[in-house]
């Protein structure tokens, strides 16, 4: 299991955003206690599967997480933390849906986590 994973359209100078894995298995966890059952799957799915393979989402995946991101980091009771990386990766999923290139999740062992 690698440590980071490089997400695509993300917001650094190079477009990308690095993501610590731990920080992505967190917001899973909260995601399941703030969104309805039946609305994260395809979300948490992806977050609990951060690190181990690579990910590639077309257009339609990406807007669909987009708008569960940002319900998510829109809730009063997700912690701050997981608020900070739902919202970086909404926005990200929303520059993703709009684009004609994939969305995709890379794992990586180097990289600045956010």
């Amino acid at each position: 299991m690698t440590s980071h994973v490089t997400i695509s359209h993300g917001s650094d100078f190079f477009g990308v955003d690095t993501i610590a894995v731990t920080a992505l298995r967190a917001l899973s966890q909260h995601v399941r206690a703030v969104l309805p059952s039946d609305d994260h799957p395809p979300l948490t799915a992806i977050l609990d599967d951060a690190g181990e393979r690579p990910h590639i989402l077309d257009t339609a995946q990406a807007a669909l997480l987009a708008v569960l991101l940002h319900r998510a980091a829109a809730h009063r009771k997700l912690p701050r933390q997981c608020r900070d990386v739902a919202t970086l990766l909404g926005i990200a999923a929303a520059t993703a849906a709009t684009d004609t290139t994939p969305w995709t999740w890379t794992p990586t062992t180097e990289g600045h986590p956010r």
